[in-house]
């Protein structure tokens, strides 16, 4: 991602208001899989919805993403949230490498961010037993592009865990699997 896309995030999450914790979509329908304690990792992590969500559940949360306005954003929910896990925010462009190296996660999460090179190292993220939950806009229901995933890419990119649930529609693909225990 270059400095003008960074730019462009920082100017979008400028002008957005206080954000609320909410889960991935990916996970909609089967929070009841979400452990209540562990690690978890939430790439482009944006305005922390979802790390302050995954936090309040009791995880630990590394969250990453490119944008310094999003992170502070995220920080602050953090702060008026008080959720009783821990966040570690990390400012990193994903499109430069994956910058956390330290072990596996029970929940990854990677909401709306696709970068297909970066698929086995999520993949590869994900603890014996863990989940993974991704949803990425697609060309299902939608127009093509660079940044829309092609039908059943997702499926595809991660064939080697176990899909617990999978839909794409009005351009979106959502993916929920768990690496076998």
């Amino acid at each position: 991602m270059s400095g003008e896309d960074r730019e462009r995030w920082d100017a979008r999450h400028l002008g957005l208001g206080p954000g609320t914790p909410q889960p991935p979509d990916a996970l909609r329908g089967h929070l009841d899989l979400v452990p209540a304690q562990g690690r978890a990792l939430d790439v482009a992590c944006g305005r922390g919805a979802v790390a302050v969500w995954l936090a309040g559940r009791g995880l630990d949360v590394v969250a990453v993403d490119v944008s310094p306005a999003g992170l502070a954003a995220a920080a602050e929910l953090a702060t008026a949230e008080r959720p009783p896990g821990r966040i570690r925010w990390v400012e990193a462009d994903l499109d430069d490498g994956f910058p956390i190296e330290d072990g596996t996660y029970d929940v990854v999460v990677c909401q709306r961010f696709r970068a297909p090179a970066l698929y086995p190292v999520l993949a590869s993220a994900v603890a014996p037993g863990g989940l993974l939950a991704i949803t990425v806009l697609s060309e299902v229901g939608d127009a093509g592009g660079r940044f829309r995933a092609a039908p059943g890419e997702l499926v595809r990119a991660f064939a080697d865990l176990e899909i617990v649930a999978h839909h794409e529609d009005a351009g979106e693909a959502h993916l929920l699997a768990r690496r076998p225990a």
